[in-house]
């Protein structure tokens, strides 16, 4: 199974230069402004790409997939796209979760609260997952900002030892675009815009 990682796309999404692969993993923002008709014209493009597997969660960005009913929702997604809100799919034997859902930051979407608030979120995360798919990195992990902080969640990082993933893909933080293996997992930071919102960073390809 050949998997392309992107993340961050903002509504540059027809700008995109993608390799060929089997499933495309898409890890939210994947608007401006969380319009729905920047989400619909997103999907419209998502659905038309040549991959046989198609999985999307949202980001902070995404305030439509916050906002809107899961019945709303489920009626725009169209029928070969795969979106995870707290939820999962296996594919061809492969276990993928997603979750939307990061530490507070500024008044975005599926903004939770540090401590019990977001842990109550991975604690959903089932043991066997293969692919967990976040918004937001853990802490310590693709997780710098330009200042140097560290701004991942910590919970998330402990949830995630208990695990035994083969990919974490992630975005969120843009200037953390990057790779990084960690205890047998592979992490993968796919945000395709830099911190000034150009798209200079390519998707990932990953053989699973």
């Amino acid at each position: 199974m050949k998997i392309v990682a992107i993340s961050d796309t903002h509504g540059q999404h027809r700008d995109l230069a993608l390799p060929k692969g089997d499933m495309i993993i898409h890890a939210g923002d994947v608007s401006k402004r969380g319009y729905q008709t920047e989400v619909l014209d997103f999907l419209d493009y998502f659905s038309a790409l040549d991959f046989e597997h198609k999985i999307l969660i949202a980001g902070n960005h995404d305030f439509f997939f916050e906002k809107e009913s899961t019945e709303n929702i489920a009626k725009v997604i169209p029928p070969n796209v795969t979106y995870l809100n707290d939820a999962g799919v296996q594919i061809e034997g492969i276990n993928i979760w997603g979750s939307p859902v990061q530490p507070w930051f500024f008044d975005w979407a599926f903004n939770r609260q540090r401590g019990a608030d977001i842990a109550r979120h991975w604690d959903l995360i089932p043991k066997d997952t293969d692919i967990l798919v976040t918004h937001g990195p853990p802490m310590g992990i693709l997780d710098k900002t330009t200042k140097g902080l560290s701004v991942g969640c910590e919970a998330l990082t402990r949830s995630i030892k208990s695990l035994r993933l083969k990919l974490h893909i992630f975005g969120h933080i843009h200037e953390a675009y990057g790779s990084q293996m960690v205890d047998g997992t592979e992490y993968l930071n796919a945000s395709v815009l830099d911190v000034n919102y150009r798209l200079v960073n390519e998707a990932f390809v990953r053989e699973l």
